[in-house]
Order: C-alpha cells, then sequence, then structure tokens
C-alpha cells in the first residue's frame, strides 16, 4: 500500500525523479514526506498538510568533506527549485561528524543511507524510498510499517533522542490528532 501512496502523489515523484536526475550515490527519500504523506492519504487531509520539507540523503564516503555536500545541496536546489516544499540534502557519510555538536549525543558511523534509519528517534518516522533503474519503488523501513498504518509514534532508544521523540510527536499530533504517543521508557506522559 505505501508504494502506492507514494506513486499516487505527484510531489513525491517529482522528487523521485529527480533523485535520478542527480545521479547520487545510493539516494533515498525518507522521513517525513513520506509518513506524513500516509497519514494525509489516510485521513483525507490535503496532501502537503504537515509536511516541513523532503529529506533527500545519499551516501558518499569518497568525499566527507561540507564543500563537497555542499556542492550536491546546490544541484539539489536548482533541481527542486519548482517544488512547493524544500528538499533538504545530507550525505549519510559525514553525519558523525556534526551531530554531537548539533544534539549533544554521539553518533555512529554509518555504511549506507538506510543505516540512519537504524537512529532516528521514533521507529515511525524510519521509512524510506528509492525509485530504482526499472521504475519499480523500493521501500526501506527497519521497524517495519505497521506504526505509520496505525497512526503509532513509537520511540527507538537505540540513541538518547528522548527529547527529539517528544517534540516530534507532539509536532504531529497537533496536525494528526488522531496519533497514538508511545512515551519514551521511563518518562511521564505528555
Amino acid at each position: 500500500m505505501l508504494v502506492e501512496i507514494v506513486r499516487a502523489q505527484p510531489h513525491l515523484l517529482r522528487i523521485l525523479e529527480g533523485m535520478q536526475r542527480l545521479d547520487l550515490p545510493d539516494p533515498l527519500l525518507a522521513s517525513g514526506a513520506i509518513y506524513n504523506t500516509v497519514w494525509n492519504v489516510l485521513t483525507e487531509r490535503p496532501p502537503l498538510t504537515g509536511i516541513k520539507d523532503a529529506d533527500l540523503v545519499y551516501f558518499d564516503a569518497s568525499d566527507r568533506s561540507y564543500e563537497a555536500e555542499d556542492v550536491v545541496i546546490r544541484r539539489a536546489q536548482a533541481e527542486f527549485a519548482d517544488l512547493p516544499i524544500p528538499v533538504e540534502v545530507r550525505n549519510q557519510a559525514r553525519v558523525h561528524f556534526w551531530f554531537p555538536e548539533k544534539f549533544g549525543v554521539a553518533y555512529p558511523e554509518l555504511t549506507c543511507s538506510a543505516d540512519m534509519m537504524l537512529n532516528f528517534a521514533c521507529r515511525t518516522h524510519a521509512v524510506a524510498v528509492r525509485l530504482e533503474a526499472d521504475g519499480a519503488i523500493s521501500v526501506h523501513a527497519p521497524f517495519g510499517l505497521d506504526d505509520i498504518f496505525a497512526f503509532r509514534v513509537t520511540p527507538n532508544t537505540r540513541l538518547d533522542n528522548a527529547k527529539t521523540h517528544a517534540e516530534k510527536a507532539a509536532r504531529a499530533k497537533l496536525v494528526w490528532p488522531e496519533l497514538t504517543i508511545i512515551d519514551w521508557p521511563g518518562q511521564a506522559p505528555a
């Protein structure tokens, strides 16, 4: 059902096709653009409701410099300038460099783009798609899709992301009151 939902969204297909034109190594369209779209379709809300941006990630360990990533970011800005939402681009081979300073938590070095989802604050958000060369859409969801389709935001305790989980859950609940929020283990309900 997820692939059918993605295929029915012109903005998501536009991003997936643009990803192919950018020809990045190991690209994925991840997170909010996917799970928020599912919730919008299932609740019959307008397609872009609650979607702040689209996260396009790739994995290039051959050049982990900020300068190399910035070149890709600028190429993507030009490619996606016509979209109604911004496309945020990040090289997952670099995340372990800047994550601890930004979030105050150590971050493991990744080996591919899909590894990032193992560290998301919410298991529900760990979903990504890619348009393959043959036109098929592949789905990457290490924790499965049950939470998304059950309107359940579930924490992922792999990293100390309690604050991020709570913030993302609270924001989502304002847009989709149908959601059930599972609190971080050991924390009082919000």
